[in-house]
């Protein structure tokens, strides 16, 4: 790795290391029963609060995005942090955790981004999109940020992700075109790391752990919520098949010597029909900067929230308000998983109410603990609103109602009651075995555990792993019997699918680690009937056996999405144009050195998921119409873009001067560019825009007009 490269490493991980410690007074407030008091914890919690005072303030325009304000906001909240917080002493057991934490996530830190060097290119997939939104932001003054596809309106999509990358951007004052790939890894360092501390704090309750037993086996909990894959990795063993018609394993022939047989990664995502089930390793491997990935961190926080909750067994009105703004703030980064959760925490706080309520008969105590979990949901509902306020008054959801799975056809003749749709034809359930495939490891894990803790005592992190486990096979059968409404007919309930069964894969990680460990460590005291004994012996064969599987997922997915690591191409994400697109690349780089703020951008339209819109997507410069079939699901309707393709054509190839003033004028247009994409779609009648501005920059295939 190039000094470079390291040294803008090195930077950025020393802004997350400053804000952990800025911040961690009030997140160990938070974690005061966790062994590491948090730690890791602090830096995301510092990065949100930061990021959601500088936007809130942004969007009453009271203070303008710029790194010296970002860094004003930072400097008041420590203020405000230490003033009202007590610091409290730390034990030399502690701090040993905090170093050895500290350097595992540099270590994750480096190591992914190093991954990153060898395939950083900003293309192909969804990468335009993600990088147009930081883009877009990092040029914004106040919020809500422009649409970069679609002048002059803001954007509609969950970015609050995209908005604390850009903010870690200007506090960096590292290039978008490096930090692009820096978050990526910086995601998958939170993922491991995080893990790593709610695994160690998972099974100290276990037993007394010793310092180095606790991080190995913290580390296992990282691995396999950071690394692992499902079971679909046993086709690898087997003669290949059709991706697009998935067969049994057992069908094919198998074929150990030709191993791995052609095994493509991207199946292990798109093994069920017209449905995705992707997990945090394939989305890193991939690496488009999405809401779901971004919100990863956040997610991992409010599950060890709910940890937290069953080792109080009371409720804080003040943790009531942190669960309320990292639910907030993951519904504004991926505003599927704000409900998730808040689905999560009403079971958690129904069981603390459950607790409580013991002496009470059951019809009252049931009655008595929905009462008193929903009064605590209703305050996370209330802080929900408050907290999302400015977000949602240019935000509108996509989902346009709840479609019932293979409605019966009394129900289709209906077609819709309330907020249900009775969708004829929109009919597709899972096949057992496919199923078993994507969540067999999980499931005989949870099967394992339920059978184990039958006429045991239990212990706090056993009522939390039941609930989350539950809590995820409910996840993943909902797409079974319910959709969200969106414009892909085809695949109805892929996005359904998608979000929930992302958030199930990392509940039941910690859970299947969390189990293994809680079994055999209690081989010695609970396995000793001759029944108990065997039930030990299959487990471990089975587990065993099943955690491999799902254990070598990288082998597969690392070396097919990085060329195998053989050739060093650095971080700069861009770079990939200097080859593919000379005069593009020249162009993009002038623009982001020379041209200031938002000024509207003329360039050629095209399809989603398609080299256009690249002007706009590397420069955050906002221009007529991006991708297409992305600003329909944005604006959910298809005229909204459709309306816009003829004027840029017609601005484009007119020689009409007064048309073209007028188009001009519409969408208030300051630079028109023209580069070899823009000839290739459209004939280009150049001649009017010397005369409606002048040539600011040109190069051998590349003019840009500033209009006058």
């Amino acid at each position: 790795m190039p000094l470079s490269d390291f040294l803008f490493i090195l930077k950025w991980w020393a802004v997350f290391f400053f804000i952990g410690i800025s911040f961690f007074p009030l997140t160990q407030k938070v974690f005061s029963k966790f062994v590491d008091k948090g730690y890791l914890f602090s830096k995301v919690l510092g990065t949100l609060l930061i990021s959601y005072v500088v936007y809130v303030l942004g969007t009453l325009r009271l203070l303008q995005f710029s790194s010296f304000n970002i860094l004003a906001v930072w400097i008041s909240l420590v203020i405000i942090q230490l003033f009202f917080l007590r610091r409290e002493k730390l034990d030399g057991k502690t701090i040993k955790i905090f170093i050895v934490e500290e350097f595992i996530f540099f270590l994750a830190l480096l190591f992914w981004s190093w991954i990153r060097s060898f395939q950083p290119d900003i293309h192909d997939l969804e990468k335009f999109m993600d990088f147009g939104f930081i883009n877009s932001i990092l040029r914004s003054e106040y919020f809500p940020p422009r649409d970069m596809w679609l002048t002059p309106f803001p954007i509609n999509y969950y970015y609050f992700g995209h908005l604390f990358t850009a903010v870690i951007t200007k506090l960096s004052q590292i290039p978008s075109l490096i930090t692009f790939n820096l978050m990526i890894a910086t995601i998958f360092a939170f993922t491991f790391t995080l893990s790593f501390s709610i695994g160690i704090n998972l099974i100290q309750k276990i037993k007394n752990f010793s310092l180095k037993k606790s991080v190995l086996l913290g580390l296992l909990f990282g691995y396999i919520v950071a690394f692992s894959g499902n079971l679909q990795t046993i086709y690898s063993l087997f003669k290949s098949y059709n991706g697009e018609n998935p067969v049994p394993f057992w069908d094919l022939a198998l074929s150990i010597s030709t191993f791995p047989n052609s095994y493509w990664y991207p199946n292990a995502t798109r093994f069920i029909y017209h449905t995705i089930h992707e997990f945090p390793l394939y989305s890193f491997v991939v690496a488009d900067l999405h809401g779901h990935v971004l919100d990863i961190p956040i997610v991992i926080f409010l599950i060890a929230l709910s940890f937290i909750l069953l080792l109080e067994r009371r409720i804080r009105l003040g943790l009531i308000i942190l669960i309320s703004f990292l639910i907030s703030i993951a519904y504004m980064t991926n505003a599927w998983d704000g409900l998730i959760y808040l689905g999560l925490f009403a079971n958690i706080l129904f069981f603390l109410e459950f607790i409580k309520n013991k002496n009470e008969k059951i019809p009252k105590r049931f009655a008595k603990s929905v009462f008193n979990a929903f009064k605590y949901i209703f305050l996370i509902g209330v802080g929900f609103i408050v907290f999302t306020f400015a977000f949602n008054q240019n935000f509108s959801p996509f989902a346009s109602g709840v479609g019932v799975n293979c409605a019966p056809d009394f129900l289709t003749k209906l077609e819709k009651l309330g907020p249900l749709l009775f969708e004829k034809g929109q009919c597709q359930h899972s096949p057992i075995w496919q199923f078993l495939i994507l969540y067999g490891f999980f499931l005989y894990m949870v099967t394992s555990f339920l059978l184990f803790i039958r006429k045991k005592r239990l212990i706090t992190p056993d009522y939390f792993v039941a609930i989350i486990s539950l809590f995820s096979i409910l996840l993943i059968i909902t797409p079974e019997i319910f959709y969200l409404k969106d414009i892909y007919t085809g695949h109805f309930r892929a996005n359904t699918m998608f979000k929930l069964s992302y958030q199930a894969f990392m509940m039941f990680s910690f859970a299947s680690v969390y189990i293994a460990i809680r079994i055999v460590s209690s081989f010695k005291s609970q396995f000793k009937s001759k029944l108990s004994k065997i039930f030990f012996v299959v487990f471990i064969f089975g587990g065993v056996c099943l955690l491999f599987l799902v254990s070598i997922y990288p082998y597969f997915a690392v070396p097919s999405g990085y060329g195998d690591l053989k050739i060093y191409k650095g971080l700069n994400g861009i770079r990939y144009l200097k080859e593919l697109k000379p005069s593009d690349y020249a162009a993009i780089n002038w623009i982001n050195g020379n041209i200031k703020n938002q000024p509207v951008i003329l360039e050629a339209q095209g399809d989603s998921y398609t080299d256009y819109a690249r002007i706009s997507a590397n420069t955050g410069l906002p221009t007529v119409l991006g991708w297409t079939v992305h600003e329909w699901l944005w604006r959910d309707s298809y005229d909204v873009p459709s309306s816009r393709f003829d004027d840029i054509k017609n601005l484009y190839e007119t020689t009409d001067l007064k048309e073209a003033r007028k188009i001009i004028n519409k969408y208030n247009i300051s630079l028109i560019y023209i580069g070899k994409m823009e000839n290739e779609k459209y004939k280009v009648s150049e001649d009017k825009f010397s005369q409606l501005g002048n040539n600011i920059y040109a190069n051998t295939e590349t003019k840009i007009y500033k209009i006058r």
